[in-house]
């Protein structure tokens, strides 16, 4: 008889809340992960009501993170051990294995820091005598609909507790273990029972949180994007588009071209400062082969190998991705897929479908598929000419300019819609814990208030 699944159900008032409304999570091999309760739209509003009423802006201490940051990566948390938390993670996503052991060391370092990096985005506090400024949230409750691609990006809803907000997270359909595991983790080491709540739901559960809650974290693709751009009160985490701009005879240099090979497949390519664009003031094509070549040496291997650099996806969604593919590059020069005999699909022998990396070139940076960012190293090489200047780099999180175009970087730093640069063979993810990934998250969710205790001040 085959085993039942573990169930994950709604947490509110630091309690699991039995859910007849189930749904089972399969993952990219075909097995059953995983039965998921999903909150009633009456579980949803009394959770709102709940932590609203407990609401009261305070902040737990930093010790209280660090506690929970080391318990998420190494202690066993309803019945749950951190190897079986990754082994599902890995199988859920299909995102390769040691991508989501650097992601559990990711988040336990960062819970380590979190009041470090929070007081990086606050402005220089302002203190005289009688006069005081002070950094308090918009409104004390968050929203918070999470990623499926990568478990490092929870972190900004932890950070939010850490600022003294109350936290309804809606967890991704494929990855609802990390939230659920941060939970557990966060309550073990103390977090007041009506701080958070975990609430896997369908997506109108997700909007209607966005509508109650004071602030929404959205993180979410170009749709995502587009749907909340203008409001206000909600943050959107959307596509990172990051990119890269070299020189001629970057196609001749070896060094370069394995460090934009890293750029674009670190981690499978998931991650959203994974680069999907290479633009060159040289010849293009060369460049593109040089990539495809380089890139399709990529071991072929099962996402819970050890060795395992490529995502997998089960083989339905391979087959609908090889169609989109062929749609979505139909116009560009294709410089991977007779490396592969066709689509950049193969079979690890495992039930699922590994996706090979796929080059694509053009002949003009505007192209529509130059800003198309997928969930695995997928990458377009289009022409740059000094008259562009940053315009073909525009919303980019990251920009990398690894060599004799660094002198651009003050410009592009200056774009609104460019988040980050980064000069040299720096990596696009390199950063002490203050420097900004994306923006201040502290000041979307904070605001600056006076306190004056004395008329005449000395």
């Amino acid at each position: 008889m085959a085993a039942t699944p573990p169930a994950i159900n709604p947490v509110l008032g630091g309690q699991a809340v039995d859910s007849r409304d189930r749904t089972e999570l399969t993952a990219v091999d075909g097995t059953v992960l995983a039965s998921v309760g999903l909150a009633p739209k009456l579980l949803v509003q009394a959770a709102v009501r709940r932590l609203r009423a407990a609401a009261d802006g305070s902040r737990p201490a930093p010790e209280l993170f660090a506690t929970a940051g080391e318990l998420f990566a190494s202690a066993e948390l309803d019945g749950e051990s951190p190897d079986e938390y990754r082994r599902r993670v890995t199988l859920a996503t299909g995102t390769p294995g040691p991508a989501i052991t650097r992601a559990i060391r990711g988040i336990r370092d960062q819970l380590n820091v979190i009041e470090r990096v929070n007081r990086a985005e606050y402005p220089a506090p302002f203190e005289a005598p009688g006069h005081r400024t002070l950094w308090v949230p918009r409104g004390p409750l968050l929203a918070a609909i999470v990623p499926n691609n990568h478990p490092e990006p929870n972190v900004t809803w932890v950070r939010a507790l850490a600022m003294g907000l109350a936290v309804l997270v809606r967890p991704g359909t494929k990855d609802p273990f990390t939230p659920s595991r941060l939970t557990a983790a966060l309550l073990a080491a103390g977090l007041a029972p009506d701080k958070l709540a975990f609430l896997p739901a369908d997506h109108q559960a997700g909007d209607h949180l966005l509508d109650q809650a004071d602030l929404g974290l959205v993180y979410g693709g170009p749709a995502a994007a587009e749907r909340y751009a203008r409001r206000g009160d909600v943050l959107v985490r959307g596509p990172g588009r990051s990119k890269a701009l070299v020189g001629a005879g970057a196609e001749d240099d070896k060094e370069l071209l394995d460090d934009l090979v890293r750029w674009a497949s670190d981690d499978g390519g998931v991650r959203c400062n994974n680069i999907s664009l290479v633009l060159t003031s040289g010849p293009v094509r060369p460049l593109a082969d040089a990539l495809a070549e380089r890139l399709a040496d990529l071991p072929v291997l099962p996402v819970l190998d050890e060795r395992a650099t490529l995502p997998a996806v089960s083989v339905e969604t391979g087959e609908a991705m090889a169609g989109h593919l062929a749609g979505l590059t139909a116009d560009a020069v294709d410089h991977s897929g007779h490396r592969y005999g066709g689509a950049p699909l193969a079979d690890p022998g495992d039930g699922t479908r590994v996706m090979r990396p796929l080059v694509v070139s053009t002949d003009r940076a505007d192209a529509p598929v130059a800003g198309t960012e997928l969930g695995f190293p997928f990458v377009v090489v289009a022409p740059w000419q000094p008259a562009d200047g940053v315009r073909p780099l525009r919303d980019s999180l990251v920009v990398s300019l690894p060599g004799e175009h660094a002198g651009l970087a003050d410009e592009a730093l200056r774009e609104p819609s460019v988040r980050k640069v980064v000069t040299g063979r720096t990596t696009p993810w390199a950063g002490v814990p203050e420097t900004p990934h994306d923006g201040s998250l502290a000041q979307f969710l904070l605001e600056p208030k006076g306190l004056v205790t004395s008329e005449n001040p000395d």
